[in-house]
């Protein structure tokens, strides 16, 4: 699955987590223990296991999020769509492993009359959204690898 590079906004980020795939990967398919370590997402309703077809539904700004867990290649590829606001989101993370580490990649695209409308500032939040999201889980990961 790819986003759609041809949106009017998209945004991309990568980092550098010290801590094993496994780790990375764990805290990122803890879906429901996202409000744990990242403040931006306020809440999540998941029921079941994170398998491709599953529905969850999050907070995260103004709107709820209804997304669709569609591919899942443990532990490399989560990928998922969603909707809110009349935004139509694709959003996807490849880990692999790196010297000591994970390198975590991500990307996301968002489509929608809101998104043409508000394009720059739409833009910055997303980007924003990448950056911070990806500071958290690095946080995050290592504190758990820490841990074991």
């Amino acid at each position: 699955m790819k986003i759609n590079e041809n949106a009017p906004v998209v945004a991309t980020g990568e980092i550098d987590v010290l801590a094993d795939l496994e780790t990375v990967w764990d805290v990122m398919v803890s879906i429901d223990k996202w409000p744990s370590w990242n403040p931006e997402v306020k809440d999540v309703f998941i029921s079941g296991e994170v398998v491709e077809g599953s529905k969850f539904q999050w907070k995260a700004g103004p709107g709820t999020i209804k997304s669709i867990v569609q591919r899942v290649e443990k532990p490399n590829i989560l990928a998922w769509t969603g909707r809110t606001l009349g935004i139509n989101a694709i959003h996807v993370w490849q880990l692999r492993a790196h010297n000591d580490g994970t390198i975590i990649r991500t990307e996301e695209s968002w489509e929608g009359l809101m998104v043409r409308i508000l394009h720059g500032t739409m833009q910055k939040m997303l980007q924003d959204s990448i950056d911070s999201g990806l500071q958290y889980l690095k946080i995050e990961a290592e504190k758990r690898k820490k841990e074991i």
